[in-house]
């Protein structure tokens, strides 16, 4: 990836503009305030290579924009290696995607019926900690097959190489977050997390749950040696973390703060400040998820955001660089964050309607089956929508108001065509639904 170009310095082209011709400066400053500004919010390196409007050179463009931004930046707690202050506004773009977030993610209204389900929503929750656990850790360099790390996580068996535990290590920080989600943030619970990100995964073991040294000196740099971000120093770091977690906390600034936007400035925070010898970025990602759920944003137990990163991770590089070469205005991380959680929601909400749509083309197959009785087909719909349900001799019975040798020849029956699954439960059988049920009806309507 390339460093992108910073912007000419603003102070240079106000100097220059205005006294070299005063009118045309004024004329810049009105067109300021009539013009309306790109809904994008794009930084130099994008807006040099546009065409300008017309009659303005494409710096007067820039410092129409920045004369524009420059009164609306809020200053932030987070501060650069100089001492000076990241700022932010929030665009109209942001603006709108923290409408939709706040619709689809706080509140029950349009939040679809499975994930409501309480024995439904099991099934959407273990695939996004599964999904969020591959993902993350592949942003990070991880590398293996989604088949491999899932029926790593599904059958509990231990990891056999680096990638698959920091796969792992994702998979029950997770989980470990949404136990959490309730407690104020702390600088004992961030290095908690960061032990279970990091954990058997770092070349220096004692590396894990601890701040880095002074002599850790770290850099972000590209695979040519192009220094992209040099972090704070460490011994700032104890103080910046404990302003890190004040913010989260919601003690600092003293004005409102959007949670989402809170939550996205957290996740740039760690990321820039870069507290740890490795596990970052996993950390600031899983700490994003602890500031979204504690502020009661709840669907984002099922809701994976590095999914999405993974399939640009130069545009979510770019977000950080765009902020540290235009005088620290985290405003271009908003941006990009924001418009990512959309995306994420959307899919989502694009999953369940495809899962939903498989369950009733079951349903169908099913009604559609004339080698099936009425209370068997019952069954097995109930089934499609709790998926964790089992059902027993007696429950058939009492469901169905039959004797107790109908129930058990309609369960028996079901388990010999190999559409439910039988174990001993005591001194009863228990049934459940198979995994495979969508080949095993398909089979059943060609027999």
């Amino acid at each position: 990836m390339r460093k992108p170009k910073p912007p000419p310095p603003f102070n240079e082209l106000v100097r220059r503009s205005a006294v070299s011709d005063r009118d045309r400066f004024a004329f810049l400053v009105d067109l300021s305030g009539r013009q309306a500004p790109p809904r994008d919010y794009p930084h130099w390196d994008v807006l040099r290579r546009l065409p300008p409007p017309e009659g303005i050179t494409a710096e007067e463009w820039w410092l129409v924009l920045k004369l524009q931004r420059l009164p609306v930046l809020r200053p932030l707690p987070l501060l650069d290696r100089a001492g000076e202050p990241f700022r932010f506004t929030v665009p109209d773009t942001v603006q709108e995607q923290l409408h939709h977030i706040d619709m689809g993610a706080a509140g029950t209204i349009g939040i679809p019926q499975p994930v409501t389900n309480p024995q439904a929503r099991d099934q959407y929750y273990v695939r996004s900690l599964i999904q969020e656990a591959i993902t993350s850790s592949q942003l990070e360099g991880a590398v293996t097959t989604r088949e491999v790390a899932k029926e790593m996580i599904r059958t509990g068996r231990r990891p056999r190489d680096r990638s698959e535990r920091m796969i792992l290590n994702n998979y029950l920080t997770m989980q470990r977050v949404s136990d959490i989600k309730a407690e104020p943030l702390s600088a004992d619970l961030v290095f908690g997390i960061h032990r279970l990100v990091t954990d058997q995964t770092l070349d220096e073991e004692d590396a894990a749950g601890r701040l880095r040294r002074l002599d850790e000196r770290r850099v972000v740099a590209s695979m040519e040696g192009e220094v992209f971000h040099e972090p704070p120093p460490a011994e700032q770091l104890p103080e910046r973390l404990e302003a890190m977690c004040a913010f989260a906390n919601g003690r600092t600034p003293n004005y409102f703060v959007h949670p989402v936007v809170r939550a996205i400035i957290l996740h740039f925070w760690v990321a820039h400040d870069h507290p740890f010898v490795d596990g970052n970025g996993r950390t600031a990602r899983a700490l994003f998820y602890w500031a979204m759920l504690h502020r009661g944003f709840w669907l984002f137990e099922f809701i994976s955001i590095s999914g999405i990163l993974l399939r640009a991770p130069v545009q979510y590089a770019r977000s950080f660089l765009h902020t540290e070469t235009d005088d620290n205005d985290i405003t271009y991380f908003l941006v990009a964050q924001s418009d990512v959680i959309r995306r994420a929601l959307e899919e989502l909400h694009s999953y369940i309607d495809r899962k939903s749509q498989e369950v009733q083309a079951l349903e169908s197959q099913l009604h559609g089956l004339t080698a099936l009785n009425h209370r068997q087909v019952a069954l097995i719909t109930h089934a499609l929508k709790h998926p964790h349900q089992s059902y027993t001799i007696a429950s058939h019975q009492e469901s169905h108001r039959v004797a107790y040798q109908t129930a058990r020849t309609d369960l028996l029956d079901l388990h010999q065509r190999g559409l439910l699954e039988m174990k001993k439960r005591g001194k009863a059988f228990a049934f459940t639904v198979l995994s495979n049920l969508s080949e095993r009806l398909e089979q059943l309507e060609r027999e």
